[in-house]
């Protein structure tokens, strides 16, 4: 069952997940009284996000949505993170190129078009869209 599903397992996440988890038990110390913790714990934290973004942009990471199986390996890299994916906020962020994907595109043409044949103008239905 655990070979049909594409539960995002990469170099990226399982490296930020450890400083993340790291970072959570150093301020969880210093709550119980290691006053240094609270703020390196916090800093760990911080830095795990960079990190797992560092990773995912050299290729470590996966784009949103499931991959193909022979994608799905934990040592094999994405060597599509340099041109940017498809609906990735961490990639938009960085500048690279991948288009972005709304919610509701797929939808935006069948209302264009149902609009069109009732007679409507393409302003007319672009507003509705863009007011949905």
């Amino acid at each position: 069952m655990s070979g049909h599903y594409d539960e995002g397992h990469t170099v990226a996440g399982w490296t930020g997940f450890t400083v993340a988890t790291t970072g959570a038990v150093m301020a969880g110390l210093g709550i119980c009284g290691w006053r240094p913790g609270i703020w390196l714990g916090s800093a760990l934290m911080a830095a795990a996000l960079l990190v797992m973004w560092v990773l995912h942009l050299a290729g470590w990471g996966k784009p949103p949505g499931p991959r193909t199986v022979d994608q799905r390996s934990l040592r094999r890299r994405d060597l599509s993170a340099r041109q940017g994916h498809a609906g990735c906020l961490g990639c938009r962020l960085a500048g690279r190129g991948g288009p972005r994907v709304r919610a509701g595109a797929a939808a935006a043409p069948a209302s264009a078009a149902a609009s069109e044949t009732a007679g409507t103008s393409d302003a007319a239905g672009a507003a509705a869209d863009v007011s949905s």
